[in-house]
Formats: C-alpha cells, structure tokens, sequence
C-alpha cells in the first residue's frame, strides 16, 4: 500500500471520528492499567459493567489491596479468567505501592514487569494515559491492518511493528483507536460490513461483502 492511500485512509478515520478514545470507563491511570488488565478475553462491556461496582470505593492500589483477592474474585466473576485475574491485579497492586509508590509507570519495561500486563496492555496504558503513539494489536487490529493491506503479517509483532514504522506521523497517537473500533463495529470476524465501511474503496481486502 503506498503512502498516499495510507494518508487517505486514516484522514477519513479521523474525519469520522476526531477524538477516539478506549471504551473501557476509568477515572485514573491506575484505573486504566486494571480495567485493561481485565479486559484480555472479555469484552469492554463486561469489564465496565463489572468495575463499576468496585472502582467507586477501591478504585486505588491500596482500595483493591484492602478488597484483596477474593473480594475482587467476586466482583468480577462475570468477566473470563477472572481467578487469575484477580491474583494478578492484586499482586500488580502490591508492586506498584511498594515498588512505586502507588503509581503508574511511564515505561514500559517497568510496565511489563507488572503481573498480567504483557506488551498489549503496556502500548494501551502508555498510548492513552501517557500519550505514547504506540499501537497495541488485539485480534481486531490484526485483522483490519491484515484485510486492509495497512501492515500484513503473520503475528500480532509483525503488524504493531509495520503499523509504527508506516502510519504517517500525524495520525500515529490516535491509530490504535480508530483501528480497534473500525475491526470492532464495520470490519468484523465474520462478514465485515463493507457496504457500511468509510474506506472500503481503499481497502485492498478481496472478498469484500455486498
């Protein structure tokens, strides 16, 4: 795909939607860093419906520690994995108080050290709470940056790296959402709703639906 197509795609993307942001429902960066945490295998809805419950009165590393494990287990059985979930975000809690003094990291290595957050949900958190222009690749940017011809590849590494070397520069903060919510609501697992697509006359995907 040449850069000229590239430009084209994501001006539409932006004219469509200016200001894209996570649908996860958070107040904090810590918040954040739990609601993403929680939302691997699960969708947004079930981690906001699920958090809302908690976040008002635990929504801080030392709140969800006094919660502890299995106080958290039982607001979140709703939401896939939610065992090791919970043991994951207590122990990230414990770390981030003792290590951190309660705070989020702005760095990556030091976020990837954290239980339950790997390269995915470091690129979330530091895109949108830190405003790296990073692009974290879910199954939905995998298949709309493969379909469309934006960055092929075989892994979701091959893509995010393809995606942050050829997204022009003025659209890379905001590329991980407006890629995430296109594979999300228009271009879908099953049968992409291309009749309904903003881009499908640059999309280079050959079995577009009617």
């Amino acid at each position: 795909m040449n850069a000229a197509k590239r430009i084209d795609i994501f001006t539409r993307l932006q004219a469509a939607n200016p200001h894209p942001t996570t649908e996860l429902e958070y107040e904090s960066t810590f918040q954040l860093l739990i609601a993403v945490i929680l939302s691997a295998q699960a969708t947004d809805r079930s981690v906001n419906l699920a958090t809302r419950k908690f976040f008002p009165e635990h929504g801080t590393p030392e709140g969800l520690l006094a919660l502890g494990e299995e106080g958290l287990s039982s607001h979140i059985r709703t939401i896939g994995l939610y065992k090791t979930k919970a043991a994951n975000v207590i122990k990230t809690c414990r770390m981030l108080v003792e290590l951190h003094d309660g705070h989020v990291p702005e760095n990556r290595e030091a976020l990837e050290a954290l239980p339950g957050v790997g390269r995915k949900t470091a690129n979330v958190v530091l895109n949108t709470a830190f405003g790296h222009p990073t692009i974290a690749v879910d199954t939905h940017i995998f298949r709309v940056a493969n379909r469309t011809g934006l960055a092929r590849g075989k892994t979701v590494i091959d893509v995010e790296r393809k995606l942050e070397k050829s997204t022009p520069r003025p659209f890379r903060q905001d590329a991980h959402h407006w890629l995430i919510l296109h594979g999300r609501y228009i271009c879908v697992a099953r049968k992409p709703k291309c009749p309904q697509c903003g881009i499908a006359d640059l999309c280079e995907y050959k079995n577009k639906t009617l």
